[in-house]
């Protein structure tokens, strides 16, 4: 087992065998499948996921993915169920029941308990001949011939089948229920596809400077401006009115056009009418308009006033690509 080659051998070994108890779970598929789906669908109430040891880490894992996805799942744990967590589950509520054999001393405990509230009970389970099977009102066959390697003392295979039934659930009820990519984002407002929803402009300029010279200030004024307020650029204003915007490659075109710098004026160098964006508008609009014209700054407006610049950095450090 030191030899590389083995190593190597081993693993693709394994991978083919889980590989292919993936894809027998497409013959095991029957009406069940469609059932439950339609039942979760004309369901009032959450749908409740439970298991014991490996399968319950996965029916966790399931979870996470229905409440991601538009459809409100809750975990319970099996031995915690028959120990007062069985409150849980409400009226209305559909229980998932995953494990491997179906014959678990919690799972047998378990059962009568739900069947006796009058909850739909769904079996993702390894066994069709099992207690659980014969005991749910649908089968989910996640059978499987072997673990991923035939002296497995742990869930290999069995646990990948069962968590791949689950994210085919969730997909197809994600699918059935329209469930879109700005409802993901709702969802995950943390992420970056959250952010390009809510994170507004006025969100971002506010952290930082607001640089801004006159028409008439020096070289030497708009060097230190732009310095001092570490944006790569500075607005030029008149009377409150935004006339242009200064950036570092203005400043480098402009060594090559004049050659006596010491007479060079904020109005000369500047880009006039540039664009802009409203405080209002989003993150990313912001950056698709800076993409569209290949700039990194835009100053930032609002009724017309000067508020201040967002730059391209800035964007970038929210994961906002």
């Amino acid at each position: 087992m030191k030899k590389n080659g083995t190593i190597i051998e081993l693993l693709s070994q394994i991978i083919d065998n889980e590989a292919d108890a993936i894809m027998g779970l497409k013959r095991q598929i029957d009406d069940d499948f469609q059932k439950t789906v339609d039942l979760i669908l004309e369901s009032k109430g959450n749908v409740v996921f439970s298991g014991i040891g490996k399968s319950a880490i996965i029916a966790q894992k399931i979870v996470a993915t229905m409440n991601s996805t538009g459809t409100t799942a809750v975990f319970m744990h099996a031995a915690d169920a028959i120990h007062g967590d069985l409150g849980i589950v409400r009226e209305n509520d559909i229980v998932v029941i995953l494990s491997k054999s179906g014959e678990t001393p919690e799972i047998k405990m378990l059962v009568p308990l739900i069947k006796l509230r009058g909850n739909k009970i769904v079996a993702m389970v390894g066994n069709r001949k099992s207690y659980l099977a014969q005991q749910a009102d649908y089968v989910l066959d996640v059978t499987v011939n072997d673990e991923a390697i035939p002296d497995s003392l742990a869930p290999t295979s069995s646990t990948t089948a069962q968590l791949v039934m689950g994210d085919a659930l969730a997909l197809i009820l994600m699918r059935c229920r329209g469930f879109s990519t700005a409802d993901f984002a709702k969802f995950h407002p943390g992420g970056a596809l959250g952010k390009q929803l809510y994170l507004r402009v006025k969100d971002l300029y506010v952290r930082n400077e607001r640089p801004e010279v006159e028409p008439d200030d020096n070289l030497t004024q708009v060097i230190i401006e732009m310095t001092h307020k570490r944006l790569g650029a500075t607005v030029v204003m008149k009377e409150g009115q935004l006339l242009g915007i200064i950036t570092d490659g203005d400043l480098r075109r402009m060594l090559m056009k004049y050659p006596n710098i010491e007479q060079v004026k904020a109005s000369q160098i500047m880009t006039s009418n540039p664009k802009t964006i409203d405080e209002t508008a989003l993150v990313v609009d912001a950056l698709h308009k800076m993409r569209e014209n290949s700039i990194t700054q835009l100053p930032v407006v609002h009724d017309g006033k000067y508020l201040g610049i967002i730059h391209l950095h800035d964007i970038l450090k929210e994961g906002i690509f």
